[in-house]
């Protein structure tokens, strides 16, 4: 691993341990790889980085997976009619191809006439329900624009099981989650074992927090978001996915398929674009691909960063969890690192987190200079100042710009702002103020 990573992944956990006390998070698990190997992985709250998690629409870059394998082995073809292959289906929607569901073109209803259950109103649609809602026309004509669908996805699932002859989830356990030498991932909930999984949570508002116990089955679902699995496992997956990695269970061709960015949500202003059951898109300019997953009580996202050679999963098991913030953040100083490079040797001992009663602020040593980063923000080096031989060198225009900086064991001085230790601005507080009603 190189040193400029190292040196990110020393601050990345700080970080975050910040960000799950501030917004009261109940817990979360990061992973990290770099060239397909894990290097980090770290739990907060009551977890560990061996908990499962259900995460969620992963699963359809599983399922998407699945059916490239079928295509390299001759199986399939990426242009045949889903009609071909499965029975009964309403005639606009037999016309649509696997291209087209993979890439949410097929203009395929999101979850059918009762989305309950996805908000445990009722359980997941088998697949008889599943078949019977899929003589029903597409909402919109083929190719007509992105519309996401977990009904499109459950039907690749039907796909699987119609060319192969197995259970969908025999045949993806073996050939898929098997190839790509998984082993602390599921399709759906693990049967027959005891494995540490992860409860969820529902938002703090409007009951308080309260545990989804999340151990359903998704049944005919499960290509589109039954997966559970780990941290670790996602980034060792979505690494294999990497068109450049050196270890993959697909070929090159269908790894570059799967993540080329082909179509864009035409109704957001956040800039990003599916392929082939992967997501793609940009932060701050940094390429990323990868997914997302959002099921009740489960916020997760995954995302690998090509030029870097690095992957990153961010798990959060509550409804209102931070995955998308987070991840974003843990890619932003990945990046700022890989510009940068480690700190030198002598700024080594600027470093740690210091507060006043307006804000915490942290040191963070990068290349020839000293970050000095916000950890409540999401992107804690956006803006953040710079320190060199004592002085403030770079900092906005209404912060200290040019004013001295000097740290002491106790407390660090920045213009004329003096910063203390967590425990000893609380004590301070606690004297100085009375608690709040």
């Amino acid at each position: 691993m190189p040193a400029w990573l190292d040196a990110a992944l020393d601050y990345i956990p700080r970080w975050l341990e910040f960000q799950v006390r501030l917004h009261e998070q109940p817990g979360c698990v990061i992973a990290v790889a770099y060239r397909g190997e894990l290097v980090h992985e770290q739990a907060f709250g009551p977890l560990t980085p061996r908990h499962r998690f259900r995460v969620a629409s992963h699963s359809k870059s599983f399922t998407a997976a699945g059916i490239m394998k079928l295509v390299e082995r001759g199986q399939l073809r990426i242009k045949d009619p889903v009609g071909r292959h499965v029975r009964g289906l309403h005639r606009a929607l037999a016309g649509a191809t696997l291209a087209e569901l993979l890439g949410h073109r097929a203009g395929v209803v999101r979850d059918g006439p009762d989305a309950g259950q996805f908000v445990d109103r009722r359980p997941f649609v088998s697949a008889e329900e599943l078949r019977a809602q899929l003589k029903n026309p597409p909402i919109l004509a083929r190719k007509r624009r992105f519309k996401y669908s977990n009904h499109g996805y459950a039907l690749l699932g039907l796909v699987i099981e119609a060319v192969t002859g197995e259970p969908y989830r025999d045949w993806i356990a073996r050939e898929i989650i098997g190839a790509a030498g998984l082993r602390e991932t599921t399709p759906d909930m693990p049967r027959g074992k005891r494995v540490l999984f992860t409860p969820g949570h529902t938002a703090k508002l409007p009951a308080g927090r309260r545990v989804i116990p999340g151990d359903f089955d998704t049944h005919a679902i499960a290509p589109a978001g039954g997966f559970v699995a780990t941290a670790a496992d996602l980034v060792r997956f979505y690494a294999q996915l990497d068109p450049a990695a050196r270890n993959s269970f697909l070929s090159v061709a269908s790894r570059r398929a799967m993540t080329r960015g082909r179509w864009r949500d035409p109704h957001s202003s956040i800039e990003r674009y599916y392929g082939l059951g992967v997501m793609s898109g940009r932060v701050r300019g940094i390429a990323w691909f990868g997914h997302s997953g959002g099921l009740q009580g489960y916020i997760t996202r995954t995302a690998v960063m090509p030029r870097e050679e690095v992957a990153i999963s961010v798990l959060t098991n509550s409804i209102d969890g931070l995955a998308h913030p987070w991840i974003e953040g843990a890619i932003h100083v990945i990046r700022v690192f890989a510009q940068r490079g480690a700190a030198s040797r002598g700024l080594r001992a600027w470093r740690g987190r210091w507060w006043t009663i307006w804000n915490a602020i942290d040191l963070v040593p990068a290349g020839d200079r000293v970050l000095a980063a916000w950890p409540a923000q999401f992107l804690p080096l956006l803006d953040a100042a710079e320190i060199r031989a004592g002085r403030i060198v770079l900092a906005g225009g209404y912060a200290s710009h040019g004013e001295p900086a000097r740290l002491k064991r106790d407390e660090l001085w920045l213009g004329g702002t003096r910063f203390v230790r967590e425990q000893s601005l609380a004590r301070e507080m606690r004297l100085r103020y009375r608690a709040a009603s």
